[in-house]
């Protein structure tokens, strides 16, 4: 009964681990500042509107934030 519960601990341990990693990175992306309309074009960016999100500042390498 003890050699099963031992490796149910590490295995729950390494999903806890796991959930942890990627919690963190989403709130890294999450906590992205927002800028505003006359910076995103001032960087070179373009105002989009995007259905029930608002409108975003698409950059020129493909990244976009979300706009005040």
């Amino acid at each position: 009964m003890r050699m099963r519960r031992i490796p149910g601990l590490a295995l729950a341990a390494a999903t806890l681990a796991g959930v942890s990693a990627v919690g963190a990175a989403g709130a890294e992306a999450a906590s992205s500042p927002n800028i505003t309309r006359d910076e995103c074009t001032a960087a070179g960016g373009q105002v989009t509107a995007r259905p029930y999100d608002g409108y975003v500042c698409a950059m020129p390498d493909g990244t976009s934030q979300p706009i005040t």
